[in-house]
């Protein structure tokens, strides 16, 4: 069996972060593993609080995980500060390990900034030239390069400029623009635009995580590189529209759909 690892934080509501990537490598017929950064106290309407983990235990998971398993594919969520983000960064270059999506966690749905400029600059510096794909939304293309991003033409600029720094491609994701939703993909080489229809629900928690962590299961599994990022959208298309309402706010999907619609 393949095995993928997500470095994230928990999420105690269970739509997100360690929960939701965890449940999308099993829909994949992957085992998971996980290195959690933080513990978050949060549900569907907001994040009361969080406490981030000290680096050192971070890395520990990392090590215990990859001394004993053979990872076929590693992603990272919530890094919560510079200090886990230069640590991680290390690790993942020290043991090399392969198929690195990194999704930039930089921005809540709030539009609140949930890292400091420098955790921001190590992002940049130390994990994306080890990355294979990093995967930002708008907002966090935008914290990223330090200028707007609201149109296709600006995501392509954007995913050019993002490349430059150093990951083999990028995903600019536009779920967050008006009309049909668009991401746009480059590796330097292709320059593509990705339509998917837009599922009519405010249940999106976690869309982003399972994007990326389906992104990580199907490298895992042997796909080439824009083939898996195609076939993580279409993954998340289904698992939205077997969206379902839990709690007072934005609830969560069914990142589980291969299995629970058999």
């Amino acid at each position: 069996m393949k095995v993928a690892l997500t470095i994230a934080g928990s999420d105690s509501g269970g739509g997100a972060g360690i929960q939701a990537d965890l449940r999308t490598f099993a829909a994949h017929g992957l085992h998971g593993t996980s290195a959690i950064t933080a513990v978050t106290a949060q549900n569907t309407v907001a994040v009361v609080d969080y406490v981030a983990l000290d680096p050192r235990m971070v890395v520990a998971q990392i090590d215990a995980v990859a001394a004993d398993i053979l990872l076929a594919a590693v992603k990272t969520g919530m890094l919560a500060n510079r200090a886990i983000v230069e640590a991680v960064a290390d690790a993942l270059a020290r043991l090399r390990l392969p198929h690195l999506v990194v999704d930039p966690v930089m921005v809540a749905k709030s539009g609140d900034r949930l890292l400091d400029p420098a955790a921001e600059a190590a992002y940049r510096e130390r994990l994306f030239p080890l990355a294979e794909v990093v995967t930002p939304n708008l907002a966090e293309a935008e914290a990223l390069l330090g200028r707007p991003v609201r149109s296709l033409d600006a995501m392509a600029e954007a995913a050019r400029d993002l490349h430059a720094q150093g990951p083999r491609a990028v995903v600019v994701k536009g779920g967050h623009l008006e009309g049909e939703p668009v991401d746009v993909f480059f590796d330097g080489r292709r320059m593509e635009r990705l339509p998917a229809p837009r599922i009519a629900t405010r249940n999106t928690h976690g869309t982003g995580c399972t994007l990326s962590a389906a992104i990580a299961a199907r490298l895992a599994l042997g796909h080439e590189l824009l083939e898996a990022v195609r076939g993580a959208k279409a993954y998340l298309t289904e698992a939205l529209r077997g969206a379902y309402t839990l709690g007072r706010g934005a609830g969560p999907f069914d990142p589980l759909h291969p299995l629970t619609r058999r």
